[in-house]
């Protein structure tokens, strides 16, 4: 189980180690971890680099700290994912072994708003196809997607054989997005939202809106997802330069 330094730091290492033995299933939800002397032993790594791992993995909701009790895997993840990676959100749902579905509210070409245009670049009169979908992990609602995309690149319109767009699209045009400027609003009980993902006014939203570029830096999805903050959160790693 120890790991060995690289140009990442130690403190980086440990948080990724622990993951992937969560995922491989090593390491499973409601379990607790060794002592820190016997962890950071096992890993190759001094105390005070395990506790800041150990700190940023309760951050990011990972682990739970019982004071005078132990450390524990967390027994209900919260699906989780750093804002500088980009990822579909069947990636999110998969990666925390929850299976992974979609229920289409509807699909349609419509002119494209203002805001739309201008973020894809579309020319005054070109329309977009618009996919609304509820995305559902073991059947929970989790995410209310509103993708567009513009519509002369989708001209047969949105078949549902892919659950992942970002597959979907490369299938069927052979765009591969290549990276996505991020935007992340909170908001509170939105009414229509809301009650699409089941949560009371009490449960809290992101609303992260993405601009998706292909190799060639062209727009071609400009995407509103709306997250259960209870069921998601996302975080960033900042490094000093």
């Amino acid at each position: 189980m120890s790991i060995k330094a690289n140009v990442r730091s130690l403190c980086l290492l440990v948080m990724d180690k622990i993951k992937s033995d969560i995922e491989s299933g090593q390491l499973r939800p409601g379990e607790r971890l060794p002592s820190e002397a016997a962890l950071s032993k096992q890993l190759g790594v001094s105390r005070a680099t395990l506790r800041e791992a150990l700190r940023l993995l309760e951050e990011e909701k990972i682990v739970i700290r019982r004071h005078g009790v132990g450390t524990f895997i967390n027994a209900k993840p919260v699906f989780s994912g750093g804002i500088g990676e980009l990822f579909s959100v069947t990636d999110a749902i998969e990666r925390q072994g929850y299976a992974a579905g979609t229920k289409i509210l509807g699909t349609s070409y419509a002119d494209a708003a203002e805001e739309a245009r201008k973020h894809l670049s579309l020319n005054s009169g070109e329309g977009v196809l618009v996919v609304e979908r509820i995305r559902t992990a073991d059947s929970l609602p989790v995410v209310y997607c509103v993708d567009r995309i513009p519509a002369h690149l989708v001209p047969e319109g949105y078949n549902a054989d892919e659950e992942s767009i970002f597959n979907w699209l490369e299938s069927v045009t052979g765009i591969r997005i290549a990276y996505a400027v991020a935007q992340i609003e909170p908001m509170g009980y939105n009414e229509k939202v809301s009650a699409l993902l089941q949560c009371d006014k009490s449960t809290p939203l992101l609303l992260l809106k993405q601009i998706h570029y292909d190799a060639s830096e062209r727009p071609v999805l400009y995407s509103h997802n709306y997250f259960r903050a209870d069921k998601f959160h996302f975080h960033v790693v900042r490094r000093r330069l």
